[in-house]
């Protein structure tokens, strides 16, 4: 089987607060092929985040199923479902969410640590993805101690360090300049083909997008090939 991801018939409701519901995402199909890395692009509050997060089973869809190689991930248990995202699915963010009080290497290998590694292990695979990402001279720093730039890159090699087939990075570049925001996208790029990672970017920026090989808008609640 070639594709990674398999998305049919996706829909996605909130309810308001007094009555009724608001519909994000309604009959979506998407596939993502094994290799590629592909951008989704969509205006602000058209629900790019929230695909995101259904493809990476952070939330469940109202109708529809979602396939990792085949298994539907949603079918799974919270535990197990779990189990999964942390062993197959790299994800970044904006915002880092790198935590304060660790160093640069302490947040990268933590995900090992929850996965049961030893420590000592952990913190040898975490310094070779900060060689990679071009930080091993801050492993030591803390978030506050590092640019922009350079906590985006200790993201990438935290969402890395478990070996995920699939990366899924929502508006990687969103919170840098515009240099800043290309050089991340070509390091993503290069480790996306490094590493055999089948990814998808959600940027709003058509320059980032154009980094990837495929570009889908997110309008009306479904994807539509550029």
């Amino acid at each position: 089987m070639n594709n990674l991801i398999v998305a049919r018939n996706v829909g996605k409701v909130y309810p308001l607060p007094k009555e009724g519901v608001i519909r994000v995402l309604e009959g979506l199909d998407f596939e993502l092929e094994k290799g590629e890395i592909v951008a989704v692009m969509g205006a602000s509050g058209v629900g790019k985040t929230t695909l995101l997060n259904l493809l990476g089973g952070l939330d469940r869809p109202s109708e529809g199923v979602i396939l990792l190689e085949g298994d539907d991930i949603h079918a799974r248990g919270e535990k197990e479902k779990a189990r999964l995202r942390n062993e197959n699915i790299g994800f970044v963010f904006q915002f880092y969410h790198l935590l304060p009080e660790f160093t640069a290497l302490e947040n990268v290998f933590l995900p090992l640590l929850v996965r049961g590694l030893d420590r000592r292990e952990a913190e040898k695979r975490a310094r070779a993805l900060l060689q990679e990402v071009f930080l091993e001279e801050r492993a030591s720093q803390r978030p506050a101690q590092l640019s922009g730039g350079e906590q985006q890159r200790v993201a990438i090699a935290r969402a890395l360090v478990n070996e995920p087939k699939l990366l899924l990075a929502d508006e990687p570049t969103g919170n840098l300049d515009s240099k800043t925001g290309e050089s991340i996208m070509r390091l993503i790029q290069e480790l996306h083909r490094k590493k055999g990672l089948s990814s998808i970017i959600v940027t709003h920026n058509e320059k980032i997008a154009k980094f990837c090989q495929k570009i889908y808008l997110l309008e009306a609640g479904q994807l539509k090939r550029l």
